[in-house]
């Protein structure tokens, strides 16, 4: 049995992507999570839905020392799927420093003991936010990147560079960075989806908690955008199916001895929803009007941005198989769910 350290386990897409390799493969996943931004419930939630108790070592990844002991004691890690790192855009914005700490020392520090250890495989948490503010769409693996417009892009661009350097000087490991565009949703069972530790910056969690009561109002950061409502546009993809996508690179790298030291792909849907949009889907789903506002823009925000698909549909032959009713759909249920339990 392959056993997978997935770092930030408790985490939105990886306590997904845990539940993915549970029910869909005979690899052992572990997970490495502090919970600075996830709580230890969570694998709860996954035991009640899998059967399965998921170890955690409640480790902070910035620490080499202790990193390290988790490669020691389990010196037969096959894969390492690093999803810890702080995903804030406008947190980020406000505490730079903060995010360049966090997931760029935790990165070398994984990225150290996978050398040492000889772990031959890495997946990379990565996001369409190093594609900066880009007129030219939908965007491909191939478009240049642009200026981040934020922190907390810039330390994916920084984390794709340094993979791309390390795989290069270290013959052991293959690397794939999947760059997310925007996940949403929860799993089919309602048991486990999206809990921001704080207030949410996230649309979709700012939707549900909003409808269910826990906030006040949405406020759409601006409407005078150049998009066809005048509010930003984002490629929204269901979480399930990010997941999936994992266990697919995992099984792309192990199969494929011809696959390049490092590579990038584009997980998304290829559509582009506007903010609006998405609000009226969730009314329309729902069934429940929606307390809304137009605010300022916010910081740190592009004004449009969706992904070609080619490449990834060729690479992995991976494909999104949600729609945009069933994104919003599990959401709420998820959210309904949390409020009764």
């Amino acid at each position: 049995m392959k056993k997978i350290l997935i770092t930030g386990g408790a985490g939105y897409i990886g306590s997904h992507t845990i539940i993915e390799m549970l029910e869909n493969t005979d690899w052992e996943p572990i997970s490495a999570d502090n919970f600075s931004n996830s709580s230890a419930v969570t694998f709860d939630r996954i035991k009640e839905i899998t059967g399965k108790t998921v170890i955690n070592y409640a480790v902070d990844l910035c620490d080499a020392k202790a990193t390290r002991q988790i490669f020691e004691k389990n010196p037969d890690i096959a894969g390492i799927i690093h999803f810890a790192a702080f995903k804030s855009v406008p947190e980020s914005v406000e505490k730079p420093l903060i995010y360049y700490h966090n997931n760029i020392e935790s990165l070398v520090n994984v990225l150290a003991c996978a050398k040492e250890f000889k772990v031959p495989h890495f997946i990379f948490s990565s996001s369409c936010s190093v594609y900066g503010d880009i007129e030219k769409l939908p965007v491909n693996e191939s478009t240049p990147l642009s200026k981040a417009e934020s922190p907390y892009g810039f330390t994916k661009q920084i984390g794709e560079e340094m993979l791309n350097n390390f795989a290069k000087t270290c013959n052991t490991i293959k690397t794939v960075a999947l760059r997310y565009f925007n996940p949403v949703g929860a799993h089919r069972s309602g048991k486990i989806g999206e809990v921001p530790a704080q207030r949410p910056n996230n649309l979709v969690p700012m939707i549900t908690q909003t409808a269910i009561g826990k906030q006040k109002e949405v406020i759409v950061f601006g409407d005078d955008y150049t998009t066809r409502d005048g509010t930003c546009i984002r490629d929204y993809v269901h979480v399930c199916d990010i997941a999936q996508a994992h266990i697919s690179a995992l099984k792309y790298l192990d199969a494929d001895k011809a696959a390049p030291p490092f590579s990038v792909l584009n997980l998304g849907t290829g559509n582009g929803i506007s903010v609006m949009e998405m609000v009226k889907t969730f009314e329309k789903v729902s069934g429940t009007k929606l307390n809304y506002r137009i605010g300022p823009r916010r910081p740190g925000d592009v004004v449009a941005i969706y992904s070609d698909m080619t490449l990834v549909k060729k690479t992995l032959g991976w494909t999104p198989k949600y729609n945009l009713d069933e994104m919003m759909s599990s959401a709420w249920k998820w959210e309904q769910n949390l409020k009764n339990s």
